[in-house]
Order: structure tokens, then C-alpha cells, then sequence
């Protein structure tokens, strides 16, 4: 298994720059991972792929504006920081641009501007909030405090991916309508599809929702450099299930119920928690707040999830070898990876949009 073999060629066209209304109006494509057989739907038809005792699991975390911009206060020159993750000290990870320059000490003033996509644009300046940088890292991380935390509300910008150049006019559309837990610097993009009114219909059916927290960090937009993806160092990324949601999912399990991921980082929260609860040697799940740092590659036995949902996922991702991995357990690797390339294949041949604000699949 190399890197390479998770590349594709994807014409630019194909990446969704803008949200499409209504959310659940999207296409779904829908695999059947034993066969690879495929067929193209639209998303609201996922009602007639479930059944009256799936378990349905959703990520809740809601996407902060993690984004600031600014200028430092003994030169003037500018800066970007993206949050990444806050610190049990109060201070974050983030990262920043330029910032070579950014040494233990460097105090920059952040700006509220009138225009949502100023990267320093002439948009008047309200007031300002300020940002030191408390620590430098070997990975160009930094480490850095806020002078007020409620400043990151008023002065931040949705972190949009670097692949989406059109303006977002309404930064509801990049949260999930279930968000309730800040803390993601992306959305869990699976959940963009689902409306309340299409969350009424699934509950209807007799399906059982639950709902977990990860908080989605950098490894989202982070492509797989190494040639050999084992060595690849994957970010741990902070996560929470509450009684209520591990009551639900062992019973789930106890009755043989399917489990249905929707979104990639609600897969590596459960699968995180069913690999630790066997090497623990417990039977059931309780509440939990931990640190996911599972990377999921081909060969991956899953012991939580039956079905998933998932967007198309960026070539030579972390993310596309884990649904590359789901598709071919079971089977074999080298079939899940031929079945999983077909159908981007076929979803570019039949112009399926991609990435963040694109289309989704149905794996089940």
C-alpha cells in the first residue's frame, strides 16, 4: 500500500465553491461495499435505505471562527492565525502566517473588519483584541494566548478550506443544523446535507439518533506527504461521548443493531472507542472524554460501524484511505480501493460535486 494509490485526478470544476439550497437537494450516490454496485440518487432518498432499528450517529460540534486577522504591535506588519485547538491552560495551537517571524513575546492586535473576506482590506476597524505568542514549534505551530476569549465571536472568520474562493454569505451554512459543541476548525461536512425537517422523517422511521462530539482539527485539509501512509503522523483530535449517547450505542450493539456513521469523524469517534473498550477487556462504553489519534488505513477492523455516510474526500487524504478502508473490510483491501475508485469515477463522470459543499455516498 503506497500513498499514490489514494491520488486521483479531479477535474477543478467539480469542487463545490458554494452551498447548494435546499441542504438535503444534494445527490447521493449509494454503494453496496459487498458488490460495488452503485446507484444515483438524490439525498432525501436516504429514507428508503434505513431501516425501522438503524442507530444513526451524528457529530455535534459546531465550527468556530477560528480565523483572525491582524497586525503586529511594535512593526505593523500583518498576520493570520487559525486556531487550531484550545489548551487545558487556556492558551491555543495555532497556526500562522507569516510565521517565521512570530517568536515567544511578539504581541499582535487583532482587527474586526467590515468586509467577511478582509485579509486586510480597508474595511473600518471597530475595536481590537490582541494575541501573544507564548511559544514557537519545530512544526511551525505556535502557541498563543488571547487577551479575551469572547473577542474570538466577535473578531473571527469561518475557517473556509483553502480549495473554496467564493465568499460564504451565511456562515450557517458551514454548521451542521445539530451543531451545539464549539470547538472544530471544520464542519463535519457529512451533516451539511441533513435539514430539521429531514432529521423529523429519519427519527419517523422508527431510527434511533445519537450524538457525539469530535472537534474536527487539521488533518481535515492535511494530504498524506510520505510514500508509505503508515508513516504518516496523524493529529489527535479532542472528543466526548456523554451517558446518554453510550447507553444508546450499547444497546445498539447488545440487540445487533446498525450502526450508521454519518461523516468520517463520527467513524474514527466510535471505532476509537470500541478499539480501546477491547483492549480495555470491558464490555460496554460509558461516558468518555479523550483523544482520538486512531488513523484508519486499509485493513482496518471495524467493530462499531455497519453503513456510512461521507462526502468525496481529497486525493492522498487521511480521510479518503479511511473510507477506502471501510469499503474493502470485509473483502479485501485491494477490491475496497478498486470499488472505492470506481465510484469517484464514476461520480466524476456523472459531474457529482465535491469536497466540503459537495455531493455525499452512502456506504452501506
Amino acid at each position: 500500500m503506497r500513498t499514490k494509490d489514494f491520488d486521483y485526478d479531479l477535474p477543478p470544476e467539480l469542487i463545490a465553491q458554494t452551498p447548494i439550497e435546499p441542504r438535503d437537494s444534494s445527490r447521493l450516490l449509494v454503494m453496496d461495499r459487498k458488490t460495488g454496485a452503485l446507484e444515483h440518487n438524490r439525498f432525501t432518498d436516504i429514507l428508503g435505505y434505513l431501516r425501522p432499528s438503524d442507530v444513526m450517529v451524528f457529530n455535534q460540534s459546531r465550527v468556530i471562527p477560528a480565523r483572525l486577522y491582524g497586525h503586529r504591535a511594535a512593526t505593523g506588519s500583518k498576520v493570520e492565525f487559525l486556531l487550531i485547538r484550545r489548551n487545558a491552560d487556556g492558551t491555543w495551537q495555532a497556526m500562522a502566517r507569516p510565521g517565521r517571524r512570530l517568536r515567544p513575546g511578539v504581541v499582535v492586535e487583532i482587527e474586526e473588519t467590515d468586509e467577511y473576506s478582509a485579509v486586510f482590506s480597508k474595511g473600518e476597524t471597530k475595536e481590537r483584541i490582541s494575541v501573544e505568542v507564548t511559544a514557537a514549534h519545530e512544526d511551525g505551530m505556535k502557541t498563543i494566548r488571547l487577551s479575551n476569549e469572547e473577542g474570538i465571536e466577535t473578531f473571527g472568520h469561518t475557517p473556509l478550506p483553502p480549495y473554496i474562493k467564493e465568499r460564504l454569505n451565511d456562515a450557517n451554512r458551514y454548521q451542521t443544523v445539530y451543531a451545539r459543541q464549539p470547538g472544530s476548525v471544520a464542519a463535519p461536512t457529512a451533516g451539511l446535507h441533513f435539514t430539521d425537517e429531514l432529521l423529523g422523517k429519519v427519527r419517523s422511521l422508527g431510527v434511533e439518533t445519537v450524538f457525539v462530539t469530535l472537534h474536527v482539527g487539521l488533518d481535515t485539509f492535511k494530504p498524506v506527504d510520505e510514500e508509505d501512509p503508515t508513516e504518516h503522523k496523524i493529529h489527535t483530535e479532542h472528543y466526548l461521548i456523554d451517558p446518554q449517547a453510550a447507553e444508546s450505542l450499547n444497546r445498539a450493539k447488545s440487540e445487533g443493531r446498525r450502526i450508521i456513521a454519518v461523516g468520517t469523524t463520527s467513524v474514527r469517534v466510535l471505532e476509537q472507542v470500541a478499539q480501546d473498550l477491547e483492549r480495555s477487556g470491558k464490555s460496554e462504553l460509558s461516558e468518555i472524554e479523550s483523544e482520538a489519534s486512531l488513523f484508519i488505513l486499509p485493513g482496518h477492523t471495524f467493530r462499531m460501524i455497519n453503513a456510512m455516510i461521507t462526502n468525496f474526500h481529497l486525493p492522498r487524504s487521511s480521510l479518503l484511505m479511511l473510507v477506502s478502508a471501510f469499503v474493502g473490510s470485509g473483502i479485501s483491501t485491494d477490491i475496497g480501493l478498486e470499488f472505492l475508485k470506481t465510484a469517484y469515477q464514476k461520480a466524476i463522470e456523472s459531474q457529482y460535486r465535491f469536497y466540503s459543499f459537495g455531493d455525499a455516498m452512502l456506504i452501506a
